[in-house]
């Protein structure tokens, strides 16, 4: 038996009021849950399982051509259910976020939250706006701070504790002393969406870093002493701040209006580039993701020189 994922269909057939409910929490997070007719899902779930059984085979029937009954028995639920909901969610999906003026930092996750058969289907899809920033005086917090990266000991008095030479800090120094800096003194309440996105992210990249060592999880874990939830909450701080200082940069982008030259771009994807197969033609997504990280790095170089 074969099976494949359907792409996406309309549904043809006049459909029954799908209805939703907005509810938006302090730190950003909105759920959307959708009240969704069983009337839509059954005339779905045949529009889907029609789709699928044009590749299925079944013992005793030609390719594609098994009834509906045998197919829905044979489609795994887990693929029915995700077909169903990629066909009928995205119309009421963007009908709610216009008419609510949301502005969705994620694409919703989806949690199917009561399917019985005849009954409606309740589906929520969770995600975030990004928080507001409000950066403060912040130029002056980095001078005041560069102020007291002096070398000097404890017995020094007077003129002595006054002479003492200003400490030069290495590039890589003085980054992580923004960042200290910001993170303490701009508190910014991150979305609890956008934080379990990037550790699932880490958590991603950490399994295929395992994977090319050609250990297993557990192995690895016993060698550095921790379980996979020690290693979860480390990666929720370091999202938490990796999150927060995107974030600052994001904003000082905007307040300072930072440029960068479309040659500085191209120079960027070059690089990137080098030991691949140039793209001769990088997409619109790529050169904003580069020109976004350069004006990000300008912001930092800006802070950096304060200091």
């Amino acid at each position: 038996m074969t099976t494949k994922t359907a792409k996406a269909k309309k549904v043809k057939k006049k459909v029954n009021k799908i209805s939703y409910t907005v509810a938006k929490s302090k730190d950003g997070t909105i759920q959307i849950t959708f009240n969704i007719p069983f009337e839509d899902i059954k005339k779905t779930r045949e529009v889907v399982a029609k789709d699928i059984g044009k590749d299925l085979e079944l013992p005793g029937f030609r390719k594609g051509m098994a009834p509906l009954d045998k197919v829905l028995d044979h489609i795994p639920q887990n693929t029915l259910i995700e077909n169903i909901l990629r066909a009928i969610l995205p119309e009421p999906l963007g009908k709610a976020i216009t008419e609510h003026k949301i502005r969705p930092a994620i694409y919703p996750k989806l949690e199917l939250v009561s399917a019985n058969e005849d009954e409606n289907w309740q589906v929520r899809g969770t995600t975030c706006e990004l928080p507001e920033v409000k950066l403060g005086n912040y130029k002056k917090i980095i001078s005041d701070a560069a102020k007291t990266s002096t070398i000097w000991t404890p017995d020094q008095k007077g003129s002595e504790k006054k002479d003492a030479k200003k400490k030069v800090l290495s590039r890589e120094e003085k980054e992580q002393k923004v960042i200290k800096i910001l993170g303490e003194s701009i508190k910014i309440d991150i979305p609890k969406p956008l934080v379990d996105e990037e550790v699932n992210r880490r958590l991603s990249d950490l399994l295929q870093r395992i994977e090319k060592l050609g250990l297993t999880l557990e192995s690895y874990l016993s060698s550095i002493g921790k379980t996979a939830d020690l290693i979860r909450k480390d990666y929720e701080e370091q999202a938490k701040e990796a999150i927060r200082f995107d974030l600052i940069l994001g904003k000082i982008v905007v307040e300072e209006k930072i440029k960068v030259s479309e040659e500085d771009v191209e120079q960027t994807l070059k690089a990137y580039s080098q030991g691949d197969k140039p793209d001769a033609h990088p997409s619109t997504d790529q050169k904003s993701m580069i020109e976004a990280v350069l004006k990000k790095r300008a912001a930092l170089d800006t802070l950096c020189a304060l200091l």
